[in-house]
């Protein structure tokens, strides 16, 4: 069969890689893909990104299943136009998607259904949200209520920092599509981490377990990123922490969502915050798979990939269980200069010719910011490569990357040196 995979990132490239590796794919086709996903020779660009274009596009081409990516496509109801085209395709539709396009609608959800959160505000104007904090102190963090590519939260230590979020996201400008309202939530301590299933309106699969790197700088230090890396499993979600996130926080989300009219079919990923106690509460949900986590996820992954996205849209999940290789996998993220405010395009990347498999054995780098030009490959967004390796503990992983991170280079070229310490700290 055919394969369209949507989106033109690293999860995107992880995606169709993983799909491909499927006896019972023909062709991938990526919209739009990028420089990596171009040089393989196993997928196929395509350079469309509206809905109805791609739409037309898989029609022609007899695509069989369509996978996206990206939360944008998702919350301007890609699923919904494809599905009323009687084209099979796996994601949230618009009206579900909004647990990530409104955080605002996310948190007054967990309300109803008990799920368990921080504390929060809703705010249009900005003298209540000012007195809101005031009232509050710091730390403190304040959300764009609508997508904002993972960089509109602040963590603010400071009430000083806190205004002047509220005076950036409020004002035309400043956040994204999610200027008009901002959240203000109480803050959250413990360990983050991401848990991502596979839900079919009913039901759930969960996922290898992953963690975030959210902060550009070593130590979580600098402001928030889109992640500076991730690794797999997450020590952190204990069997005992992974049954209270299924009872407390999956299972009533997907139960909620039936509820309300809306089920949800897709990747649902929930961002928790485990405290000492081992107790989940949930930082934000997502309609997608995270990115970079989805790159150490699915190279774990050893189960037919289209076989649990088919169990998903026949509405039988419960019935199938997915494999995972044995072995950590840990992914740094090499970022452009001036990442994340300001990232610098243009710049030539050298070394990839080096990660070979007898250089760098299980050692994959998915592109997302690259594109090619005259001849080479060079930077086109923030975040440029996540270099992947599997290794039969993290330290062995962390290794691994990094020493396939030694061979590449771009001007400017932004990456943590931590990526994987929370939990080589807990296991020394």
């Amino acid at each position: 069969m055919k394969v369209l995979v949507v989106g033109g990132g690293g999860r995107e490239h992880a995606l169709a890689w993983k799909v491909a590796q499927s006896p019972r794919v023909a062709k991938v086709f990526v919209a739009p893909g990028n420089a990596g996903t171009a040089a393989d020779p196993d997928l196929t660009n395509v350079p469309i990104v509206d809905i109805a274009t791609l739409v037309a596009f898989a029609k022609r081409e007899a695509v069989a299943l369509t996978i996206v990516g990206p939360e944008g496509p998702l919350a301007a109801g890609i699923v919904d136009v494809f599905t009323a085209a009687g084209l099979r395709i796996f994601g949230p539709t618009q009206a579900a998607a909004r647990l990530e396009s409104s955080k605002d609608f996310a948190k007054a959800f967990m309300a109803r259904h008990g799920i368990p959160t921080a504390a929060y505000g809703t705010f249009t104007e900005a003298a209540a949200a000012h007195a809101f904090v005031t009232s509050r102190g710091a730390p403190i963090v304040v959300k764009a209520d609508g997508l904002a590519a993972g960089k509109g939260v602040v963590v603010a230590m400071r009430e000083e920092d806190a205004h002047a979020a509220i005076d950036a996201m409020l004002p035309a400008g400043g956040a994204g599509s999610g200027g008009a309202r901002v959240v203000i939530e109480e803050f959250l301590d413990g360990e983050e981490a991401s848990f991502i299933v596979m839900a079919d309106g009913a039901s759930a699969l969960a996922l290898a377990s992953s963690q975030d790197h959210k902060r550009l700088g070593d130590g979580d230090s600098g402001p928030n990123t889109g992640g500076m890396g991730a690794y797999s499993p997450a020590p952190v979600v204990t069997p005992t922490v992974h049954a209270r996130i299924i009872r407390e926080v999956i299972a009533p989300a997907i139960a909620g969502m039936a509820a309300e009219g809306m089920p949800y079919i897709g990747f649902l990923y929930a961002g928790v915050m485990i405290d000492d106690h081992g107790a989940p509460r949930v930082l934000e949900f997502n309609c997608r798979l995270g990115d970079p986590e989805t790159q150490p996820i699915l190279t774990r992954l050893t189960s037919d990939f289209t076989v649990l996205v088919d169990h998903a849209l026949a509405g039988t999940l419960d019935r199938v269980e997915a494999e995972w290789d044995r072995r950590a996998a840990l992914t740094v993220v090499l970022a452009a200069a001036g990442y994340p405010d300001a990232p610098r395009r243009g710049a030539a990347i050298e070394g990839l010719d080096r990660i070979t498999a007898a250089a760098h054995p299980n050692v994959t780098v998915f592109h997302a910011g690259t594109q090619a030009a005259d001849g080479r490959i060079e930077v086109s967004g923030g975040r440029v490569l996540g270099v992947t390796a599997l290794g039969d503990t993290l330290r062995q992983a962390q290794r691994a990357a990094y020493g396939a991170v030694a061979d590449i280079h771009f001007d400017g070229m932004q990456y943590r040196t931590d990526i994987g310490y929370r939990a080589l700290k807990a296991r020394a």
